[in-house]
């Protein structure tokens, strides 16, 4: 199920928690910086996904309880294990995308807080990037299931 949808209109930008969003193939999370594919790319980086449970866990490791918000990610996802193979896809309602990998936590989780770098690190915790493959409307509680592993 989705727990959370956040987007980012430049990328510095303070995260802006909605209800709902569009999400298109060519525009990715509607009005968030890393949605559109720029000429020649793949588009690799148009969505990112992250588990409550993993945020839960890196949290626990530091010892903080930080909004999920903070990791930078678009979908926080509630009740289910992103797969972590390239190339399986997730449905959401309508919307279709295909994980094209992990997303690898920076140097700005530091910022953040000391360590969060290093706690989102094993596992895939900080994440998934995946692809639009097919677009719709996405809303906070809506399931969320994978269709090809």
């Amino acid at each position: 199920m989705i727990g959370g949808i956040a987007r980012r209109r430049a990328p510095k930008a303070p995260m802006e928690l909605l209800d709902a969003v569009l999400v298109t193939p060519e525009r990715g999370i509607e009005g968030d910086c890393r949605g559109v594919i720029k000429p020649g790319g793949r588009g690799k980086r148009q969505v990112s996904l992250m588990e409550r449970g993993d945020w839960a866990a890196a949290m626990a490791e530091l010892g903080r309880d930080l909004p999920w918000q903070s990791r930078r990610a678009n979908l926080l996802v509630d009740g289910l294990d992103l797969p972590q193979t390239p190339g399986a896809l997730i449905r959401i309602g309508t919307v279709l995308m295909r994980i094209t990998g992990e997303c690898d936590p920076c140097v700005r989780m530091e910022a953040v807080a000391p360590g969060l770098e290093a706690a989102l690190t094993p596992d895939w915790r900080g994440g998934a990037l995946a692809r639009v493959i097919e677009g719709g409307t996405i809303r906070v509680g809506d399931r969320m299931e994978i269709e090809e592993a």
